[in-house]
């Protein structure tokens, strides 16, 4: 897989050297075990797999290419680059201005955009309407096109299932940069309808059937739908997509959902005809960080630490599955962990960051889980790692932890 040019800051001496053995020891990725790091009263778990992904590094490093070849122009970002507001504000920094925000609502009005200027097009692609926009600006939509390739294959794969007349299930957040992109670019060639869970797959396999008014369909699902959907007849032959950062188990569920409830409707011997057994879009990154996750679920541990944005889809979905298990704090970097015993963290239910005290149990050996997300730098994993380390003085020095750890994978 190609190496990407990163800016030093997002580097680890650390993790990423861990991470590296573990890619050369396991290059067919058949163990999701832990690499666990023993520094004598605490350790650590670190996953098989986590942290930035290839469409990730991708962006960055045509990022900064951009600003260091282009000085004195004009740089935009359509949103964020990626769900990380340590990146997206180093991007800030360097001088290019975002043109809206995640939701869509603008910070600078088209018209203010000139055929001079650069508009990078992030991580999770954008809309058909955008990218026609910025055409007629004068705006060279392709040169600075960070569009990761594991989205663009989920819109080539909805593209390919409407013009076989299949209708569109996109398991995504309506709201999210990418599921709004690939409903814009499913929707050009077939009825498209978005999904959030399994429950709303639910109501919507109980339309199908019958058991729910057809036309609730309009008022339930209400700015998710195409234009021009025909409840009556657009839901007799599906197939499944998915926002490439969904739970993989939540993907599969739907779609085994839906080949259930056409079976019923049409009968077995015609599902062929009703429903698409699509392989799921997730990308590989996702599913090897959430693989990675399931084997965390095998150890034991006195908690565990998440590291990422707190918009980030796919490490919202990291946190949903360690805590059904373990004690979940989910952070953005070191500076949310003030001491031993306190600590800020994002509560995925309420959606609100929360404060809590006497985070680290009260015991002589306390064991910690630590993973990130995919667009979560390794250096930020470093200092969370070093800082709590910081509460155990008689901690073993980490040069020589490393250096078993090494020598051992």
């Amino acid at each position: 897989m190609k190496k990407f040019e990163i800016p030093d800051q997002y580097k680890s001496s650390i993790i990423s050297l861990i991470k590296q053995k573990r890619k050369e020891k396991d290059p067919k990725k058949r163990d999701y075990s832990p690499t666990e790091l023993d520094f004598g009263p605490v350790k650590f778990l670190i996953p098989r797999h986590f942290g930035f992904c290839y469409g990730v590094e991708n962006a960055i490093e045509i990022a900064y290419k951009t600003i260091n070849e282009n000085t004195g122009k004009r740089i935009f970002l359509l949103s964020e680059m990626i769900h990380n507001p340590l990146v997206n504000q180093d991007l800030i920094d360097h001088g290019i201005e975002f043109i809206m925000d995640t939701q869509g609502n603008m910070f600078i009005d088209w018209e203010e955009i000139t055929p001079e200027d650069i508009v990078i097009i992030p991580a999770f692609g954008t809309s058909i309407e955008t990218e026609e926009k910025l055409k007629r600006l004068g705006i060279d939509t392709r040169r600075y096109n960070t569009t990761c390739p594991f989205v663009e294959k989920v819109w080539n794969r909805a593209e390919l299932l409407g013009n076989q007349g299949y209708t569109i299930i996109i398991h995504g957040k309506h709201k999210h940069e990418e599921t709004r992109a690939t409903f814009s670019h499913s929707n050009k060639s077939a009825p498209s309808v978005i999904v959030r869970n399994i429950d709303e797959a639910k109501i919507l396999s109980d339309i199908i059937l019958g058991k729910l008014e057809k036309n609730k369909f309009y008022e339930l699902f209400e700015g998710k739908f195409s234009k021009g959907f025909d409840v009556n007849k657009d839901l007799d032959k599906v197939g499944i997509v998915n926002q490439t950062t969904m739970l993989a188990s939540e993907t599969q569920e739907i779609a085994d959902l839906f080949k259930r409830t056409l079976i019923e409707k049409f009968g077995e011997e015609n599902i062929k005809y009703h429903f698409a057994d699509t392989r799921d879009t997730l990308c590989y990154a996702t599913n090897d960080n959430q693989q990675a996750t399931y084997g965390l679920l095998k150890e034991n541990a006195d908690l565990a630490i998440v590291v990422g944005g707190y918009k980030s889809s796919n490490t919202s979905h990291l946190v949903e599955l360690l805590e059904n298990k373990f004690n979940t704090f989910f952070i953005t970097d070191e500076t949310k962990i003030v001491s031993e015993n306190e600590i800020y963290h994002f509560d995925i239910h309420e959606k609100a960051e929360k404060h809590s005290l006497h985070f680290l149990p009260p015991k002589e050996n306390v064991k910690i889980i630590l993973t990130s997300g995919a667009s979560c730098p390794d250096s930020v994993v470093d200092k969370v790692l070093n800082k709590i380390l910081s509460f155990f003085p008689s901690a073993k020095s980490t040069g020589a932890v490393y250096d078993s750890i090494i020598n051992a994978v």
